[in-house]
């Protein structure tokens, strides 16, 4: 009997929410491997094979599939996680309706409660930065690092203005009635090219349809006040480590201006951590998961690394850096 060939990013599981919601995840266990039946539907997982797991947080409407390149080079070093956030993929919309990002938030812990104690690294692009950061606040003690992709912040001022408010609601407008057109795909192209095939064609399917953008809009319904509550009262991360990657080529919508505010931004929030780092994706815009996938994956490896020194430290009982 021919075996199947297992999918790119690995075996698909689902975790459920505190209030019963289903989000599907898929994983590739790392270098030692694992049991890939310990991902079957509310199985607790109790032994995890790589010391640390990486799990992966996307945008706006960004499905699993986007992270497939990023994924599968971790997954040479640790267990890589990727899931669909409540309407998006694979994982039934939210019946509240509610997307707020205090709401996003627990919907990762909850991700991290069914993958197990941890310790975790949580990477998040755009507005998955803002996700993790929450996400961690609440559970410092199981977070080995964070790693920021050109993420979204409230240090930037240039968010607050209310333009910007206007210019997502008529990409918003644009990006539903392209997809109601079926036309949405095309202008994604070059990302659904760089993605391995399997994960292109999930991606084809499931990122640029009608309900995705709905999800995209409730999602987006809440940031401009998301980013004041961030602002007037941000999340505390202690001592964990954080890096943040910035785009530094043109961005469809951002001049120049934008990009150094935003940029300045990022600065900043790798300054408020005692570990922080601030690095610049030379060759990207903000599609960095797929432009520019590698230095990701080395930013990711670092804290890797230094989780593992941190633990060998511990149990030499030495004093941490």
């Amino acid at each position: 009997m021919q075996r199947l060939q297992q999918h790119s990013q690995g075996t698909p599981g689902i975790a459920r929410t505190r209030d019963g919601r289903e989000l599907h995840f898929m994983e590739l266990a790392g270098p030692v491997g694992g049991d890939a039946s310990a991902t079957a539907v509310d199985a607790p997982v109790t032994e995890v094979d790589a010391p640390v797991t990486v799990v992966f947080e996307g945008g706006l409407a960004s499905v699993r599939s986007y992270w497939a390149l990023v994924q599968q080079a971790v997954a040479g070093s640790a267990r890589a996680v990727v899931y669909d956030r409540s309407g998006l993929g694979r994982s039934a919309p939210d019946p509240s309706g509610q997307r707020r990002l205090a709401r996003l938030a627990d919907d990762l812990g909850d991700l991290l409660d069914r993958l197990g104690p941890g310790p975790y690294v949580l990477v998040g692009h755009s507005w998955g930065g803002p996700v993790i950061r929450l996400a961690a606040a609440a559970r410092p003690g199981r977070i080995a690092g964070l790693v920021l992709v050109d993420p979204t912040d409230e240090a930037c001022d240039l968010l607050f203005d209310n333009s910007i408010r206007r210019l997502e609601k008529v990409r918003y407008g644009a990006a539903l009635l392209l997809a109601r057109l079926g036309l949405l795909g095309l202008l994604f192209r070059k990302v659904t090219a760089a993605l391995p095939p399997d994960a292109a064609a999930d991606m084809r399917a499931e990122a640029f349809t009608v309900a995705t953008m709905r999800t995209m809009g409730a999602e987006q319904a809440g940031i401009a006040a998301d980013l004041r509550a961030l602002r007037d009262d941000p999340p505390v991360l202690g001592d964990i480590p954080v890096t943040v990657i910035s785009a530094t080529l043109p961005t469809p919508g951002m001049n120049a201006q934008a990009r150094a505010s935003i940029n300045a931004a990022h600065a900043h929030r790798a300054g408020q951590s005692p570990r922080g780092r601030h690095v610049l994706a030379r060759h990207a815009d903000h599609m960095v998961p797929t432009a520019e996938p590698g230095i990701i994956v080395a930013e990711v490896e670092r804290l890797l690394e230094a989780a593992g020194q941190r633990d060998q430290w511990e149990q030499n009982g030495q004093v941490t850096p």
